[in-house]
């Protein structure tokens, strides 16, 4: 039996990547979906690993072969994307596909695979704290962390597009109800 999709959208420092991390560790038969960037690894980023890594160039190359499920230029040059060999693999291994991806890819994956798959919004509490998240990490420059602010307002708007939205106002809650809500979809 092919496996299921597990969708996962939410601004830059929403949460979403903490609670799929915890979910990996549930019994629920789950895979990642390795998505890939032409952006430059962050701290301990690997190849293969997070992301596969592309040059802007080969990414370009993948587009125009047809190789993406979905993709977005995120910002200039900045692509993120889903090949279409990754989830096929990891589906008819029988292994439920877990996805973190943008917005737009997110609506995307789930416009194409309708009712195999189940869509989820992470939204944080506020912008603020959105931006103390970010600053937090220490992982991106000022101008950086404002791009990624101004984003989220944008993504936001996105939010009632997906199957569910989960507020993560508190981690522990946050994870409980994504498990749920997972469980419930995979049992139907």
């Amino acid at each position: 039996m092919e496996g299921k999709l597990i969708i996962f959208s939410a601004p830059s420092g929403s949460g979403k990547s903490t609670i799929i991390n915890y979910l990996l560790t549930k019994d629920l038969n789950l895979a990642f979906s390795i998505s890939a960037t032409s952006r430059l690894p962050r701290g301990e980023e690997k190849d293969g690993i997070e992301y596969y890594f592309l040059s802007p160039e080969e990414f370009k190359k993948r587009i125009s072969q047809g190789d993406f499920l979905e993709y977005e230029e995120v910002y200039t040059d900045k692509f993120y994307g889903t090949l279409k060999c990754e989830v096929e693999r990891l589906t008819k291994l029988g292994k439920n596909v877990i996805f973190d991806v943008d917005v737009l890819g997110g609506m995307n994956i789930k416009k194409f695979y309708g009712d195999k798959a189940i869509s989820l919004f992470i939204q944080p509490p506020s912008i603020q704290e959105l931006r103390k998240r970010l600053e937090g990490r220490a992982t991106d420059a000022p101008d950086v962390i404002e791009k990624r602010i101004e984003r989220a307002a944008y993504e936001l708007s996105f939010a009632d597009k997906f199957d569910r939205t989960i507020i993560n106002d508190d981690l522990k809650n946050a994870q409980e109800c994504a498990l749920k809500t997972i469980q419930e979809f995979l049992n139907k």
